[in-house]
Order: C-alpha cells, then structure tokens, then sequence
C-alpha cells in the first residue's frame, strides 16, 4: 500500500471513532409488568384511533376538533418548533463536511520603504478556492447530529402531545358546555313546575285552604331556582370562550354552539367496559409525552459523547487553489497558478479541567432526564389506570342515578295529587319536588362525566398518536 493510501485509510478509520456512551433504554419495567399493573388483557388488543372522539357522533364536536387541529395557535407554535428543530439538523449536519468557497479580488497597496525613500505601488488580482476540513475524527460532530435528530424527533413529539391535548381539551369543553346546558334547561323546566305549583299554593291560600307559610314557602322554592340560571348561563359562556379561544377564533364567532334539541348528554354513550383492558401495552411507551422524554434522554446522553470528543486532539485541514497575477487578463494562466495547504492539530491543555467538568456535568444531567423519563412513564401509567377505574365506576353511578330519577318523578306526580286533595303537608311536596330536581342534575351531570371519563382514557393511552 502507497504512503497516501495508507495516510487516506487512516483518517477513515480514526473518523469512524464515536467516544461517548451509545444510548440504551432504561429497563424501568418490562412490558409483562406494565401489563400486569394496567390489568391489560393478552390477545384481545384493540388499535387506537386519532378519531376516537368520532364514536361519539356528534357532527358539531367533529367539526370543532377538525377546525382545532388546523387553525389552533397552540398547534401552529408546536409545528414552528419542529420546523426549526428540522433546521438546526440540518445545520448541524453540514457543520463537520469539507468547506469549499471561492475567493476573488483586487489588491492594492501603496507602500513607504523609509524616510525619504521612494514608495512603492502592489497591486495584483486573484482569483482561486478556498478549502477546509475539519475531520471528525472522535465522533463530536457525529454525536452532535444524533443530538439533533433526537431533538428533532421530540419536536415531532410535542406536535402530537399538543394534537393530542388539543383534541381532548376541545372535547372536554364541548360535553361541559353541552353538560350545563342541559342543566340549565332541566332547571327552566323545573321552574315551570315550581310556578305551576305555586299558583296551585295561591289559589288555595286565597280560597283560605293554605296557610302564609306555605305560600312562602312556595315563592322560597320559586326565586331560588331562579337564582341558580345565573350561574349556569356563566357557566355556558365560559364554555364558548374557551372553544373559541382553543380554535384561535374571537369570541361569539363560533356557530353551532346554541343549546340542541337532542343534546349529546341526554344519551350516555354506550361505551363497552371491556375495552379498557383491551389495548396494546405499548401505547403507553408510545405516548407522545412518553416518547418525547425519552428522545431529550437521547439528545442528553449523545451531548456527552459531544464533551468526551473535546478531550482529543482536534484535527483539521485548509487549502488554497487559485491564480494570482499582475493583469486581470492573465489570471487563469499557468504561469498564475498559485496553491498551498496547511494541515494543524489542537490539543487542551490549560482548560483540560474544565472540559472534564464539562463531561461530568454533562453526565449528571442525563441522570437528570433518565429520572425524568421514568416519571413520565409513571405518570403515563397512573393516568391510564385511573381513567380505566373512573369510567368503569361513573357506569355504576350513573345506573343507580337513573333509577332515582324514575322513582323521584313517580313520588313527585303522587305528592301532587295528594297536596291537591288536601292529604299532606306543601313542605312535603316541596321537599320532592327539590329531590327531584337534584337527582336530574346529578343524573346529567353523570352522563357528563361519562364522556369526560372516556375522554381521560383515550388521551391517557395516547389517542393513536
């Protein structure tokens, strides 16, 4: 093998050198366990889709996560950051490549040789390439890009979790707004009834068959059920806001938003408990936030290898190639020609310590972000099983909370025909009447909660993303 060969072949094997430590996944907890922790069910594992929220079938709020997920300013701000995580891959990756330029110019010089000695006149035209290479031979560039492009990735990430997140938060507005606007026409409805029962009071307190005290009682009932739609149509405008807000649209522009004939809580979904449990293990690796923790570990632990790298000599070459001449015209000649190359290595020697420190520093905050992967894995978990639990157990709730409502309404229509036949006390049919009213607003505010619920899981396991 010729000198040169041999020269060529030793600076593409040291380039190959990478220092630093390679990445390995912390093994927090295997699969067998998660799976066990979570309850999950071998076999029967159920794909996840980005449009869960589809099997709701409301058109309104399919329609108000389409637009979210197009025109929300949030979502825009996650993809400029992953365009300028795309960039700073790109740059980075050009910075340990050979640099080419080229140089042109005119030169002009007008010199003093010494007192009283005539001056002299230099001027020249040039023309020529500019070349330098500073090699990689440690790897700190290589290292520098696997940091970028995990750093790139963890953009993409926080462009799903903010999709994600999107999603939910959209649908978790739309079931509060829809959830106080059903309250709010339960107790309208209610107060029909409360003035439908007060003039039956009045009537028979001026006939003298009901004491003042139950036609105050009667009114008490009346002006405090009025004094509650305040707070709910509050409420309702809150809700609105914070759709239009989310859709990165003013207030009072949205349509679609006005109280249903058919509201989406007047029917609880009808969701199959089973599936809780049915869903790959992986998802909760994959989550968005999972998955972006543990691409800043990647990018934390490459930034070592980039630390370790300046402790080695650095390495690089520089050259020039062009043509230098009196006249314009003969440049290009090869009597012009003109060339020169100056290869150079540096090597720390007062700052040794402090690139030591740096290594070291480096090191401690890759424990920093191993920690912080593990307790977004954790969380990930909690979140998961929690919303698995409150949904199973808001079904329960929401059964007993049906069969009140029946039996308060049979009480009701029973207390009625007997105050009017004079049988019992109005306190008593006032106290039905309110039991009846809290028991539709619990029974509302439980299909509700049903949705929130589902929409909890769906977003704990990652919402296909």
């Amino acid at each position: 093998m010729s000198g040169k060969k041999q020269i060529l072949f030793s600076l593409l094997a040291a380039a190959s050198c990478t220092v630093g430590p390679d990445y390995e996944r912390p093994q927090f907890f295997d699969d067998r366990r998660l799976a066990a922790a979570l309850e999950v069910k071998p076999g029967q594992e159920l794909p996840v889709s980005v449009r869960w929220y589809e099997q709701f079938g409301d058109d309104t709020l399919n329609d108000l996560v389409g637009q979210a997920l197009a025109d929300s300013p949030n979502l825009q701000i996650a993809l400029q950051k992953l365009k300028q995580a795309r960039y700073t891959l790109l740059i980075n990756e050009a910075e340990f490549l050979p640099q080419l330029n080229a140089d042109g110019g005119y030169n002009y010089d007008y010199l003093a040789n010494g007192k009283n000695l005539p001056r002299t006149v230099e001027d020249y035209y040039k023309a020529g390439l500019d070349a330098s290479w500073e090699i990689d031979i440690w790897g700190g560039g290589r290292r520098l890009n696997e940091e970028s492009r995990a750093l790139m990735r963890a953009a993409a990430d926080n462009l799903a979790n903010v999709q994600l997140t999107m999603t939910a938060e959209v649908a978790n507005d739309y079931i509060g707004l829809r959830t106080v606007q059903e309250q709010l026409r339960i107790t309208k409805e209610n107060l029909r009834l409360q003035q439908d029962i007060y003039r039956t009071v009045k009537e028979k307190y001026d006939n003298g068959l009901a004491d003042e005290s139950a036609l105050n009682q009667a009114e008490y009932a009346v002006q405090t059920t009025k004094a509650q739609l305040p707070a709910l149509e509050r409420q309702e405008e809150s809700y609105k806001n914070a759709l239009a807000v989310l859709l990165g649209q003013l207030l009072g522009t949205l349509n679609g938003l006005e109280t249903p004939k058919n509201s989406i809580v007047r029917r609880p979904f009808v969701f199959r408990v089973e599936n809780l449990y049915n869903y790959p293990v992986s998802v909760v690796r994959n989550r968005p936030d999972v998955r972006m923790a543990e691409n800043n570990l990647i990018a934390k632990n490459a930034a070592i290898g980039q630390a370790v790298a300046e402790l080695f000599p650095n390495v690089s070459i520089s050259g020039v190639l062009g043509w230098q001449a009196k006249h314009f015209s003969s440049l290009g000649s090869s009597s012009a020609a003109a060339y020169g190359f100056s290869p150079s290595v540096t090597l720390p020697l007062f700052n040794f310590g402090q690139l030591i420190n740096q290594v070291k520093l480096n090191r401690e905050i890759k424990e920093e972000y191993v920690y912080l992967y593990e307790n977004t894995l954790l969380s990930a978990v909690e979140e998961v099983k929690n919303a698995a639990v409150s949904v199973r157990k808001e079904y329960e709730r929401h059964n007993a909370l049906e069969r009140s409502v029946r039996n308060m309404r049979q009480v009701l229509t029973s207390m009625r025909d007997k105050y009017k036949e004079g049988l019992i006390e109005f306190s008593d049919l006032l106290a039905s009447e309110q039991n009846l009213l809290e028991a539709q607003n619990n029974l509302t505010d439980s299909s509700g909660s049903i949705y929130l619920n589902i929409i909890s899981f769906y977003k704990a396991v990652g919402g296909g993303y």
